[in-house]
Parts: structure tokens; sequence; C-alpha cells
């Protein structure tokens, strides 16, 4: 009896001090965003987590000191975002790009929708798609024009666009406007 009293003290014991051995913060973000089209609204959830875990490290341990320093160690923040489409599937995002971009002076909209981005002028209700190709770029498609797209180290979006007629490709740069 008293070997299992000691083992079950030894046990717990154990677990706490292996549970003070980090920092841990944990914060979820749930942002619902509704759409209305022709077909009706369409609600998407996007659900961003982060984490954020720093090891606790102490400094040199000088004997009979109850309260020993911490040393500055580094966070080690993960995000990850997930996205809820109206029919129930899921999917994974690494960065979310959703924000507004200017080209020419006018303002664009970037969303999220249930199989990549979506992108609306301010003064239109047309709207043009990106898609994620397996290269990390995206394939940019609205009615006419069909184009690979990226985002640069700046969070901007360029568009890369083939001219069949001067056999040149151009370039357009969409700002990222910082909110």
């Amino acid at each position: 009896m008293k070997s299992i009293f000691i083992g079950m003290t030894t046990l717990l014991l154990t677990m706490t001090i292996q549970a003070q051995n980090k920092n841990v913060k944990d914060e979820t973000i749930t942002t619902v965003t509704t759409v209305t089209t022709s077909d009706g609204e369409k609600k998407y959830v996007k659900k961003e987590n982060t984490v954020e875990v720093q090891n606790i490290e102490l400094k040199d341990e000088k004997p009979n000191t109850l309260n020993i320093e911490t040393k500055d160690s580094p966070v080690e923040v993960t995000t990850t975002t997930k996205i809820i489409n109206p029919d129930g599937t899921t999917r994974t995002v690494d960065v979310d790009r959703s924000s507004y971009y200017t080209l020419n002076g006018k303002k664009y909209k970037v969303a999220l929708d249930a199989n990549g981005y979506r992108m609306i002028a301010d003064d239109s209700k047309n709207s043009s798609l990106l898609r994620k190709t397996s290269t990390n770029s995206y394939i940019y498609s609205n009615g006419n024009k069909t184009s690979i797209g990226y985002f640069d180290v700046n969070g901007n979006l360029v568009l890369e666009s083939y001219n069949p007629k001067t056999d040149q490709v151009t370039f357009e740069t969409y700002t990222v406007v910082k909110q």
C-alpha cells in the first residue's frame, strides 16, 4: 500500500514538473463571412488558431535561493487557418491573404471562398478567381483573362500575363492596403 502511494505521488510530481517547462498561449479567432450571390446567401467560417510556445529556461542557480530568474528564450509561433465552406467541406490555409489591394487607384477586395480566393473591385459586381497551384502560385481567372499570380515578400499580389500579339509577359502589381 505504501509503495502504491509513493508511486502515485512520484507520478503526480513528475507530471507537474513537466507541465511547468513551457509557457503556452493558444488563441482561436472565428470569423463568419456571409456572401450574397444570385444563388442565395452562403456562409464561410474561418477559424484562425495561433499557438505560442516558449520554453522556460532558468539563469544560473545560486545556493540557498528560492526564486531563480528566467532567461529570455525564443517564442515559437504557429498559425493555421481552417475554412469551413457552406457545403461543409473544410480546408486549411497556411497564410490568409484576404485583404484590400489597389491597382491604378482602384480598390479591390480579395476574400476567401470555397476553392481559393475571390477578387472583387469596389465599383463592380463581377469577380475574378484566384486558385492555388501546386507550385505555391495562383491561377487568376476573369472572363477574358487568365494569368499566373503570386504574393511577393511585401504581401502584394503580382499577376504575370502573356500577350500573344507582342510575345511579351506583362506584370501587374496589386498593392496590399495596410490596415
